[in-house]
């Protein structure tokens, strides 16, 4: 079984977000050439990403780091940025920055696919159970997998049971692994409310 983001060649080109911006029915939505970067292994996505460590300050003024713990990550082609301070442990700070930055790219940053010819990842087949798709929200493999969800239903237009049925799932399962994330959710909604389709619940 796969664990985690898996190490993919670096095909991607790196562009001006401008040229990415694409709108569909009022919908404006970032388009890049694939791997997504919520599925590309740390080392290599840490590459387009600026990392920087600080202090923060705690109630009353005080210093709640003494040395510079809290993280924060940009991630320079697409100027996403996440941030971690609630640790005093640094690796735990830049890790649980790294996630959080993860699941903004997920949710604001599409690739390219084919609305009926999708391949499913891996790491989709191998979470997949029969027509059931299940994982801890707050798995470091959740990212990934909400990326490749909202990309298929973006190529749909937003038709979240045709893109189940491009990934081999029930709708409902669709639904239930977007709703995890409150922003996606939202953002599925609005592009469906566009298309002229009902909202989820």
């Amino acid at each position: 079984m796969h664990n985690g983001p898996v190490a993919y060649p670096m095909v991607w080109i790196l562009q001006q977000r401008p040229e990415w911006l694409v709108e569909r029915k009022g919908i404006e939505v970032d388009i890049v050439p694939g791997p997504h970067p919520s599925t590309i292994e740390d080392a290599i996505l840490l590459k387009d990403c600026d990392v920087q460590f600080g202090r923060t300050t705690g109630p009353g003024g005080q210093n709640r780091n003494r040395r510079d713990t809290a993280t924060t990550i940009e991630h320079l082609p697409t100027g996403v940025i996440a941030a971690a301070s609630e640790r005093r442990s640094q690796a735990q700070n830049r890790a649980r920055a790294m996630f959080r930055l993860r699941m903004k790219l997920a949710s604001s940053v599409r690739t390219k696919t084919h609305h009926e010819h999708h391949q499913v990842s891996e790491l989709w087949q191998s979470r997949r159970q029969g027509r059931s798709i299940s994982v801890n929200p707050m798995h470091n493999d959740y990212p990934a997998l909400l990326a490749e969800a909202l990309d298929v239903i973006v190529a749909r237009r937003h038709d979240v049971a045709g893109a189940a049925g491009v990934l081999g799932v029930s709708m409902s399962q669709l639904a239930k692994l977007i709703r995890h994330d409150k922003r996606s959710f939202a953002a599925v909604n609005r592009g469906r409310e566009a298309q002229g389709l009902p909202r989820l619940k």
